[in-house]
């Protein structure tokens, strides 16, 4: 199929794929009749497989050989939701970016509205905010409320409230986020902190198309502490507001122990004496762990390591690697260098 001459489009789809070869015929369908009506055929459509387990690359594959405005990225593992989704933004050409996820809870058919919202407020994101979360348990929608409550307490960059990554950017602000360089990434928290002009737009979210949730318990605890860790110092701090509440309260214990002893009465002691040794234990063994992530994330940090590598591409894809690298095709051939000798023996 003859695919067109390169051009920069005036909108970029940018999804992330792990395992959701159920979901991409109808992901492509809907996502492109969005696109469509938004802009006409002046746009791209992005897919990241993040080391899918299933048929989501053939899929892909397929997809990207029978539309022309479909880029289908592979990487060479799964590196997480956020940095695929870095991979994306990274690689992407539009004015516009559109990020959605593959499970279709967030519904594409919102592009035009957000569009339109950005254009009226001449802003540079609008974030979707859910009104509803339909299919998810109580337990998800109390913690994750809590969650997004107690980080904006803590942090210094307002973190807008039960939003995900479902939003519409603005090019210079999609480049200002990818000045951002950082291993640990939320990325919502870092669109958020680079600034400009953002506005909300209320939605309500549909159920999962189909296949589960690629955010279980133990993913969504790592992301709560990457945000946490990489947008507030708070429990840095905590740990010198505990060491000077702990240090007035041994005081206390002392001059407790001093007056027993002055008077010749018996300090009454097992009982009490465990329960502050197992407090205090409790307090260092925190403290000494909230000091090992933010020392973990200094150690990533200073390898300086590439955020993705992209292993195979199908598509035309115009976007640089510049917060990854990308491997060379398989089938192409190094020629030797003509200034090196050539061995005839």
């Amino acid at each position: 199929m003859n695919r067109p001459a390169l051009s920069i489009p005036a909108l970029s789809i940018v999804v992330p794929c792990y395992n959701e070869a159920a979901c991409l015929d109808i992901l492509h369908a809907r996502i492109s009749g969005a696109a469509k009506v938004a802009v006409g055929d002046d746009y791209e459509i992005v897919l990241i497989n993040d080391g899918s387990r299933d048929d989501s690359w053939s899929v892909m594959q397929r997809l990207a050989a029978a539309d022309p405005r479909l880029v289908a990225i592979n990487l060479s593992r799964n590196h997480g939701h956020q940095l695929a989704l870095t991979a994306g933004l990274d690689l992407c050409a539009g004015e516009q970016i559109l990020i959605i996820d593959a499970d279709l809870q967030d519904p594409p058919e919102l592009l035009s509205d957000m569009r339109a919202a950005m254009a009226a407020s001449q802003a540079d994101v609008v974030y979707a905010v859910r009104r509803r979360r339909a299919g998810e348990t109580v337990f998800k929608k109390a913690t994750a409320a809590a969650f997004y409550r107690l980080l904006t307490r803590m942090t210094e960059t307002p973190i807008p409230l039960d939003t995900g990554d479902f939003r519409l950017m603005s090019r210079r602000a999609l480049d200002a986020f990818l000045s951002l360089p950082e291993q640990a990434r939320f990325i919502r928290g870092m669109v958020a902190w680079i600034g400009f002009r953002q506005v909300p737009f209320p939605y309500d979210r549909a159920e999962r198309l189909a296949g589960e949730t690629n955010y279980p318990l133990a993913k969504m605890i790592r992301l709560a502490f990457d945000a946490v860790t990489g947008f507030s110092t708070a429990p840095l701090r905590f740990a010198s507001h505990a060491g000077l509440a702990l240090t007035g309260v041994s005081l206390l214990l002392f001059v407790y122990i001093a007056i027993g002893w002055l008077s010749g009465s018996a300090v009454q002691g097992w009982t009490s004496t465990m329960l502050v040794t197992v407090f205090l234990g409790a307090v260092q063994m925190f403290v000494l762990g909230m000091i090992g992530e933010y020392l973990g994330r200094l150690y990533v940090e200073s390898k300086r390591r590439p955020l993705y590598i992209v292993a195979d591409v199908a598509g035309p894809i115009q976007g640089k690697a510049t917060l990854g690298f990308r491997a060379e095709p398989v089938d192409v051939v190094r020629l030797p260098d003509a200034s090196l000798p050539i061995r005839t023996d």
